[in-house]
């Protein structure tokens, strides 16, 4: 729980307890206790996070990657409201560690749609889930599997 007694008291030491709060005092309160709540909820998160080499935006494209199995960058892009640029830093991070994979889109192969893989393999056998993850749609769009029948 959070330490709020540095916040100062909203209403003088000698005013009775039934005296209304101004409209903004009320509201500094509330944006001071959002914060503390706040804070204390990404706590825990953000240590483990730093273990990792992490941050609070590995930790987004994670979550919604894992939500969302086959999300394109470009839905990502939209629900996370950054740059190309910015998604660009942390998703070739979270591919070359093994977190996530990127494969090309069945019906447009400009489309780069994510996988979440929670960071278990290693560079060959993430070729292996590419290649497995492609026989798998070809063979459910009923076309022959890409790499020679694989």
């Amino acid at each position: 729980m959070a330490n709020i007694s540095i916040i100062r008291s909203s209403r003088p030491a000698g005013a009775p307890a039934e005296t209304r709060l101004p409209t903004d005092e009320l509201y500094f309160d509330l944006i001071e206790l959002l914060f503390f709540a706040y804070r204390d909820f990404v706590g825990d998160p953000d240590e483990v996070l730093a273990k990792l080499g992490f941050g609070r935006a590995h930790h987004r494209v994670l979550h919604f990657v894992n939500r969302n199995p086959g999300m394109k960058v470009a839905e990502l892009l939209d629900v996370l409201k950054i740059t190309k640029q910015s998604l660009g830093r942390v998703l070739k991070q979270l591919i070359d560690e093994g977190y996530i994979v990127q494969k090309e889109g069945a019906s447009d192969r400009r489309q780069r749609l994510l996988l979440f893989l929670a960071g278990m393999i290693d560079a060959e056998d993430r070729e292996h889930v590419l290649r497995l993850i492609a026989r798998s749609d070809s063979l459910a769009n009923g076309s022959p599997a890409r790499n020679g029948g694989q």
